[in-house]
C-alpha cells in the first residue's frame, strides 16, 4: 500500500488513483512536436509507481531513455462526481511536486503502432512525489513556479499560469468521467525542458512555496 503525508496531519493518506494530464503546457508540446489537444489528455499510474525523497528512480531493461516530467500534484480530498469548475478547488486537500517519468523511446514506439503506452508511463518507481502541502497554504496554484535539476544542472523552469487547461476545469472533466475520491492524486501536466536521465544522475524537482522532492537514478 503507498501513502502520500499531508503536512499537519498525524495520519498517511492512502494513494488511489493517479490521474495524469499530458500535453497541457503548450512550450512542451512544441517540443515534442505533438498536436494541441482540444481535451485534456488523460492517462493513468498506478500507486506502486510512487516513491518518496531519497528513494532510487529504477529504469527498466526495456528502455534506454527514460526522461524527467516536473509537475504540480494535486491531492483530492473528498469524493466528487461531475464537480462543477466553480467549486472544484474546493475538492482539494494539498499540493506536491511530482516528478512524472517515460521511458521516451517505448512510448513512441508503441504509440507508432498506436498501442496503450502505460509500460511507458507506469512501471515501479515512475512517480517520485513529494509530502503534501495543505491547499489553503497555496493562494492561487497557478502562480507557481515549476524548477527541475539534473546534477545541479537546471533542465526545466516553467510557471504554472502556462496551463492550456487550468485545475477547475481540469478536475470538472475528470470528474466527469472518474469518480474523484479521497487519496486520488492528479498531475497536471510539465512546462518544457525534459530531457533524460542515466544511471548515477541526481534529480531534484522544486515549486516553491510548495515543496520539493530529491531521487537518485540507480
Amino acid at each position: 500500500m503507498k501513502t502520500a503525508q499531508l503536512t499537519g496531519s498525524a495520519e498517511p493518506v492512502r494513494i488511489g488513483k493517479i490521474l495524469c494530464i499530458g500535453r497541457n503546457y503548450a512550450d512542451h508540446i512544441k517540443e515534442l512536436g505533438n498536436e494541441t489537444p482540444e481535451r485534456p489528455v488523460i492517462f493513468t499510474k498506478p500507486a506502486t509507481s510512487v516513491i518518496g525523497a531519497g528513494e532510487e528512480i529504477v529504469i527498466p531493461a526495456y528502455s534506454s531513455d527514460c526522461h524527467h516530467e516536473a509537475e504540480l500534484a494535486l491531492l483530492i480530498g473528498r469524493e466528487g462526481r461531475n464537480i462543477p469548475a466553480a467549486d472544484a478547488l474546493s475538492y482539494l486537500a494539498g499540493y506536491a511536486v511530482a516528478i512524472d517519468l517515460t521511458l521516451r523511446d517505448v512510448q513512441a514506439e508503441l504509440k507508432k503502432k498506436g498501442l496503450p503506452w502505460d509500460i511507458a508511463k507506469g512501471f515501479d518507481t515512475a512517480c517520485p512525489l513529494s509530502p503534501f502541502v495543505p491547499a489553503a497554504q497555496v493562494a492561487d496554484p497557478h502562480r507557481l513556479r515549476i524548477t527541475l535539476t539534473v546534477n545541479g544542472e537546471k533542465r526545466q523552469d516553467g510557471g504554472t499560469d502556462l496551463m492550456i487547461h487550468r485545475i477547475p476545469e481540469l478536475l470538472s472533466y475528470l470528474s466527469s468521467i472518474f469518480t474523484l475520491e479521497p487519496g486520488d492524486v492528479v498531475l497536471t501536466g510539465t512546462p518544457a525542458g525534459v530531457g533524460p536521465i542515466r544511471s548515477g544522475d541526481r534529480v531534484v524537482a522544486e515549486i516553491a512555496g510548495v515543496g520539493s522532492i530529491a531521487v537518485s537514478v540507480r
